[in-house]
Parts: C-alpha cells; structure tokens; sequence
C-alpha cells in the first residue's frame, strides 16, 4: 500500500504538468499471488482530506492512532481482474525512528524509514486474503519528478537477526551515485554500514528491468517470488545473504529511463483510471 500527493507514477500527474500534487492523490494497494489484485485511482482535490494523524483519499483512508497505522480500504482494482478490494490493514511498528536520508545533492528527494519493523494485520474481503505477520512503514518526498534527477534506482528491505537492513542504491543523472546501507535493531536505532556489501546482479525482471541488490560477495542473490512486473518497474521477493546469514526481503528496481517515455504515459492510464470528482 502507498498513500499518494502527487502520484508520481499517474500519467494523469504528468499530463497535467505537475502543477498541482493535491489535485493528483491516490491510496495505491496491490495484492499477490493468485487472483491478486492492484488499485490506484488517480483522484482530485475533493476526495482529499488531511489532518494530523489521518490522509483520506475519497473511499480509503490512514489513521494514526499513536501507536498503530490503520489503513482501511475501499477501491476498485484495475485491468483485468476489476472487483472491489475493500478491509482493513493494522501496522503497529516496534519503534519509530528519526531517520532522513537526503536521496539527491540538494535535498529535493528524502527516504524516512518511518518503522523499519513492524508486525502487520491483514484482513481484506477475500478468500486468503487475512493473514499477520512482519511488515515495514517508510516514505518519500519530493520538490522534483524522479526522472528529473535520476536514470536506475535500487532499494531492499530485508529482515536479518534482530532488526532490518535497508539498501538504497542510485544512480543520478548527474552522473554520481548513491549507495546506502543502514542496519535497524529491534528498536530502530539505525547503523550506517561504512562497507556496504558490494552490488550483486541478478536475473531482469519479466519486462527485462535490470536488477540488482546486496550480498556477501560468494552469494547470488535470486528472486522468490515475482510481486509486480511493469515495463519500468519491478517489484519482487528476493533471497540474498548478508554477513553470513540467509534472508528474504522486498525488492525494488526502478527504470526510470524507460519511465521518461511519452510511449509509456498512455499503457499505463489503462491501469491509472482518473476519477477526479468525489463526494463525502
């Protein structure tokens, strides 16, 4: 689930010129494995309310209570398996933590790992589809569209002993890079690793987006389940090994060469329905 001003990845946001983020908003949920399904209704300003502890985007909505994320949803998922997606999710993080991390030279784009572990209640209308177990709470801000100021990103959230480890590698369009590991214990007191264990390709993606995470050196990381395939973007369940110990974890790769294409806009509408009037 993601929670959008200014969807970023709406072909609606970009037509538009990105002139207004509050008018482009969305709670974007995918759900895997057989009969999975994937939302992300791009809506206007009067389906959007804030406050502090609550962003509602028309049917949907997540509530801070002071100790645990409530997101309950109501959508409608897109092409081909259009049905409503509609329950209620509990992340209850085991720490917040205070941590920044400025992806770009100037600030424009930011990664707060808000609850890099956390324990996570599902219960969506679905057979299969109620379940518990470890989940992860993060975000990102921006002044500038991410093609403006990158070509390939990379990022993994893998549990490993007490805590997580957190990558975030990138490669900028002018010409430097970022590579970032972070180790969290078990009360989000983040270690930044001075020797990040070196960049391991893998196997491309179904739409041949090009991977690659962290791993011990003798180790070959893999996919163990495919997530989210999209002609920039995939997202994946990866095996890989750190300091000796075996761990699988959420994997991200973001083409974001292919994604500046005028070609890509219209495929993805198909998937980006835009509804920009809604009553409360």
């Amino acid at each position: 689930m993601i929670g959008f001003i200014g969807s970023v990845f709406s072909p609606w946001y970009a037509w538009s010129g990105r002139r207004n983020p509050e008018n482009n908003v969305c709670i974007n949920v995918a759900t895997y494995g057989p009969g999975g399904r994937f939302t992300m209704t791009d809506r206007g300003t009067s389906a959007l309310r804030q406050s502090r502890d609550t962003f509602q985007v028309g049917p949907s909505r997540m509530h801070w209570t002071g100790d645990q994320l409530i997101i309950d949803i109501n959508e409608v998922s897109s092409p081909p398996l259009i049905s409503r997606v509609r329950g209620q999710v509990r992340v209850t993080p085991k720490a917040i933590t205070g941590v920044e991390l400025p992806l770009s030279n100037d600030g424009a784009h930011i990664w707060r790992p808000f609850a890099p572990t956390s324990h996570i209640e599902v219960d969506l209308e679905g057979a299969g589809w109620q379940w518990e177990g470890h989940g992860y709470f993060d975000a990102n801000f921006g002044t500038r569209a991410l093609e403006q100021d990158f070509s390939y990103w990379t990022w993994g959230r893998y549990p490993h002993k007490d805590g997580s480890v957190c990558f975030y590698d990138a490669d900028r369009l002018d010409g430097s890079h970022l590579g970032v590991g972070l180790k969290f214990d078990a009360m989000g007191n983040p270690t930044v690793m001075e020797t990040p264990p070196p960049r391991k390709k893998f196997k491309r993606s179904g739409w041949q987006v090009a991977r690659e995470t962290r791993a011990d050196a003798c180790f070959q990381p893999h996919q163990v389940q495919n997530m989210l395939d999209a002609p920039f973007y995939s997202r994946s369940m990866v095996r890989t090994q750190f300091a000796g110990e075996e761990t699988v974890g959420v994997h991200e790769a973001l083409d974001l060469t292919r994604f500046r294409s005028p070609l890509l806009k219209p495929m993805l509408a198909v998937r980006v329905p835009r509804r920009p009037g809604w009553k409360f």
